[in-house]
C-alpha cells in the first residue's frame, strides 16, 4: 500500500535539512511556523540540539497571522531578537504554512533591511512537502550565494587562511556521525592538507573564504548544486567522494558475492568503490537510496544506472531483497527487521535520516 509504514519512521522534511546546514554557523534561524515544525527539528531531527547551542526560533505564527499575511509581525519579532542576540546573520526557513499562503521571501528580506537590522538575511523557501536533503540543497546554495566572495591570497595570510580543501555535505542526517568532521580533517592533515567542513566544525568565516578552496569534496547529493555553483563562480573543481568509506566496510571476503548497499547516494557508491578496491575487480554490487538520486553522480563515478535504485515504499526494499537473492546487505540496522527471511550477511550501515540513530 502506497505510503504505508510498518517498520520505518517518517523521514525528516526539508525544513529540518535546511536547519541542519545552517545550525553551526552562528546565525539566528527562524522557522516560519506556529511551533510544531520547530519542535520536531529540535526534538527529533537535529541531534546536535542536545549538545551544542544554536539560535533556533519559531516564528510563532497564529491562525490570523497566516490568514491575513501579517509578515510585518514576523519582521518586527526578528528585528527585535537581532538586537538582543550575538549572531552574524538571520535565516528565515519555510514550512507548509508560508507555502500555502504564498509568502514572498524576497519581500521579507527587503522588509528586514528596511527595519535597518545590520544582519545579512537569507531565506530558504522550503515547504515541508519534500525530504530533508532537498532542504539541505536549497540551504547550501542560498548560503554560498549570499556569503561566498572573491578572496585574494596575500603574503600576510596565516596558515588558516591559505588554500584548503572544502568539504560540502557534512550534516548529521547524511554522515550519521557527529565526529565525522574531525575524522576527515585528521585524514587530510595526515596528508599535509587542511580540510574545512562547512557547517559541521567550521563556521561562517570559512564560507566567506570559499574562493580560496583549491578543491571541494562533495560528500552528499544535497551538496552537488553548491559545488557546481562554486565551480562556476570561482572555477573551483570538485570531486564526489566520502573519505571515511574504508571505516564503514568490515574485513571479509567480498569476492563473488552479490551485494546491496542502502545509504545516501554518495556514501553508498563510496562503499561500493572501497569493496571493489579491496577485491581488485568489479563486483555484482547494487546501491539503493530512499533519498535524492543524482544522474551526475552516476556519471562521475562511472556507475551503471541499472545498479543504482530509488526506493520509495517499504515494499520496494522488501521485494528487491526477495527477488535478487543478495549475499551481503549494507543498510541501517532498523531495516534488518523488514527482511526476516534474509539468510545472508547483514552489515549495519547507520543512516540517521532513516533511523534517527548515530554511529557510536
Amino acid at each position: 500500500m502506497k505510503g504505508l509504514r510498518k517498520y520505518l519512521t517518517p523521514f525528516a522534511p526539508d525544513q529540518s535539512g535546511a536547519v541542519s546546514v545552517l545550525y553551526e554557523l552562528g546565525g539566528m534561524l527562524v522557522i516560519c511556523d506556529a511551533g510544531g515544525c520547530t519542535g520536531n527539528v529540535c526534538g527529533f531531527d537535529e541531534p546536535r540540539w542536545f549538545e551544542t547551542r544554536s539560535a533556533v526560533f519559531s516564528a510563532g505564527l497564529r491562525d490570523m497571522d497566516a490568514i491575513l499575511g501579517r509578515d510585518d509581525r514576523l519582521v518586527a519579532k526578528l528585528a527585535d531578537a537581532a538586537e538582543k542576540l550575538d549572531v552574524t546573520f538571520a535565516a528565515v526557513i519555510g514550512t507548509p504554512v508560508p507555502a500555502v499562503i504564498g509568502t514572498d521571501y524576497r519581500a521579507l528580506e527587503r522588509m528586514l533591511l528596511a527595519k535597518k537590522t545590520e544582519l545579512p538575511v537569507l531565506t530558504v523557501n522550503t515547504d515541508g512537502m519534500e525530504l530533508y536533503d532537498k532542504g539541505e540543497e536549497k540551504a547550501y546554495l542560498a548560503l554560498f550565494e549570499k556569503f561566498s566572495d572573491k578572496n585574494e591570497e596575500s603574503e600576510d595570510m596565516n596558515d588558516k587562511d591559505r588554500p584548503h580543501i572544502g568539504i560540502i555535505g557534512m550534516t548529521p542526517q547524511d554522515v550519521s556521525d557527529l565526529k565525522a568532521a574531525e575524522k576527515i580533517q585528521k585524514l587530510y592533515a595526515d596528508q599535509g592538507l587542511r580540510a574545512v567542513c562547512y557547517g559541521m566544525g567550521d563556521g561562517l568565516k570559512e564560507v566567506k573564504k570559499a574562493s580560496l578552496t583549491v578543491k571541494n569534496v562533495v560528500v552528499s547529493p544535497a551538496a552537488l548544486k553548491a559545488a557546481q555553483y562554486l565551480q562556476k563562480k570561482f572555477g573551483t573543481p570538485y570531486e564526489i567522494a566520502y573519505p571515511l568509506a574504508p571505516e564503514l566496510v568490515p574485513e571479509m571476503d567480498y569476492r563473488g558475492k552479490k551485494i546491496l548497499i542502502v545509504q545516501q547516494q554518495v556514501i553508498a557508491n563510496a562503499v561500493r568503490k572501497e569493496i571493489e578496491k579491496r577485491t581488485g575487480e568489479k563486483e555484482a554490487i547494487t546501491t539503493a537510496t530512499w533519498f535524492m538520486r543524482k544522474e551526475e553522480i552516476l556519471t562521475d563515478l562511472n556507475v551503471d544506472a541499472a545498479d543504482d535504485i530509488s526506493l520509495k515504499e517499504e515494499d520496494d526494499f522488501i521485494s528487491l531483497v526477495e527477488k535478487e537473492g543478495y549475499d551481503v546487505i549494507f543498510a541501517d540496522l532498523c531495516m534488518e527487521r523488514m527482511i526476516p527471511g534474509f539468510e545472508g550477511v547483514f552489515i549495519p550501515l547507520t543512516h540517521f535520516a532513516v533511523s534517527g540513530k548515530l554511529n557510536v
